[in-house]
C-alpha cells in the first residue's frame, strides 16, 4: 500500500481562496473511499490518499482534472508518493510509529 501526499492548486481563480475547489476534489475523494479504492485525510496544506499505486495514480488524475472541469486554465499538482514494499502499512501506522518514540522519550 503506497501513500500519496498530493497538492491542487488552481491557478486563475477570481480570489485568492481555493477552498471550493478543494472541497469538490474532497467530495471526490469520498466517493473513491465509498468504492474501497482509498482512504485519504485532509490537512490544511493537502491531502494524503494511501491505497494501490494503480488506483492512486488513477484518483489522482481524476482529481488534477476537476478545476478544469469548473472552468479554469491552469492547474498546478504537486505529488510525492511514499511506496514502501517491505511491510504493509497504513497512514496511522506511521504516526502511531512516532508516538511510540515520543512516548519512550523519557526511559
Amino acid at each position: 500500500m503506497a501513500i500519496v501526499d498530493v497538492v491542487i492548486i488552481p491557478v486563475g481563480t477570481n480570489g485568492p481562496s481555493v477552498s471550493k475547489y478543494i472541497a469538490e476534489i474532497q467530495k471526490k475523494l469520498e466517493e473513491f473511499k465509498k468504492q474501497g479504492k482509498i482512504d485519504y485525510q485532509l490537512t490544511p496544506m493537502n491531502t494524503l490518499i494511501e491505497g494501490d499505486l494503480k488506483d492512486l495514480f488513477e484518483v489522482v488524475q481524476v482529481i488534477h482534472e476537476l478545476p478544469f472541469d469548473k472552468g479554469l486554465d491552469r492547474v498546478c499538482t504537486n505529488l510525492r508518493i511514499d511506496d514502501r514494499r517491505d511491510k504493509s502499512r497504513k497512514m496511522n501506522d506511521k504516526l502511531k510509529s512516532v508516538q511510540k518514540h515520543l512516548d519512550n522519550q523519557g526511559e
